[in-house]
């Protein structure tokens, strides 16, 4: 691919985003990423030297803001969103404004040649039935508001064409732009920090996928984009269709004195459940390179570096 594609992302200097424009980046593309930067980290300070790279301080809910910008971009990547459920119910309105608004909105401004690949939640799948695996072809149940702003703003793209939609595991690992309430994340955080942690439904069941496959998943997207455009593809680890509590002893292989119990009352909030499968997206040629074991490893040694306490002295 001579001189690679000129790619903008909103919401890019998020938890995927800081992790993916890089990486973009470094395969010789040019990067623009657009963010409010609310989360007052500077996750992308280490790429401003590359000339490939622009960044722009703005809402990507914004017409004013976003047309200059599509004018240079052959692709967009729409990641900027309130993501997970507890998030988004706390700001209904900001949730569908940026998760599903957005995003029509950028339907209607690109032309016609632009491609967008747009991540959304595999948790659209909702409850599964037991032994099931859930396929592209599933019915979409979401369960919460998350889920549904991200299922509608995926028919969105996909109506409009000339784009892939990727329905993301839950995701896991280190990036410049932490996010510690992740599962597995959250997990490996209280396993390093508090060795217990106490299991609301140990045995829910979802799959998972390191930060580092999806920027993967986004490239092999955009090198086989002709191949893949317009339909949707679940990304996760095959081998990883885990329970909580499946997830919890796997931690306990890399800190033996991790302790984990059923809660007794009280339910999670999240109440999703189910095995998803991958083979769709495998079969385009894509296989993910980080086993959930490198991410736990990879998590305690940043761990190591990140401590939680904004308050308090110690």
């Amino acid at each position: 691919m001579a001189g690679g594609h000129s790619i903008l992302i909103t919401g890019g200097a998020g938890y995927l985003g800081s992790i993916m424009a890089p990486a973009l980046l470094q395969a010789g593309h040019k990067v623009t990423v657009l963010d409010n930067f609310m989360f007052r980290q500077s996750p992308l300070a280490h790429v401003c030297i590359d000339p490939n790279f622009t960044a722009a301080r703005g809402d990507a809910r914004d017409e004013a803001v976003l047309k200059p910008l599509l004018k240079k971009a052959d692709i967009v990547i729409p990641l900027a969103a309130l993501v997970g459920a507890p998030l988004c119910d706390r700001d209904k309105i900001g949730a569908t404004s940026t998760n599903y608004d957005a995003v029509v909105t950028l339907t209607k401004l690109m032309g016609k040649t632009q491609r967008m690949l747009m991540p959304i939640t595999n948790s659209g799948y909702g409850v599964g039935e037991a032994g099931k695996f859930c396929t592209e072809d599933s019915p979409l149940k979401p369960i919460s508001l998350y889920g549904v702003t991200k299922v509608a703003a995926e028919r969105a793209a996909l109506d409009r064409g000339n784009a892939i939609s990727f329905r993301l595991a839950t995701v896991f690992g280190m990036s410049p732009r932490m996010r510690i309430d992740l599962l597995v994340n959250d997990f490996v955080y209280r396993a390093a920090n508090d060795r217990a942690v106490v299991l609301f439904e140990p045995h829910f069941k979802r799959n998972f996928i390191h930060v580092r496959d999806v920027a993967r998943a986004f490239m092999h997207g955009i090198d086989n984009f002709e191949d893949m455009k317009d339909q949707a593809y679940n990304v996760g680890l095959s081998d990883a269709n885990l329970s909580k509590w499946e997830l919890c002893e796997r931690i306990r292989t890399h800190v033996p004195n991790f302790v984990f119990v059923e809660a007794p009352i009280g339910k999670d909030p999240d109440k999703r459940d189910y095995i998803v499968s991958n083979s769709k997206i495998e079969q385009t040629g894509f296989a993910p390179k980080y086993a959930l074991d490198d991410g736990i490893k990879e998590l305690m040694k940043g761990y190591a570096m990140l401590k939680n306490s904004i308050y308090g002295n110690v």
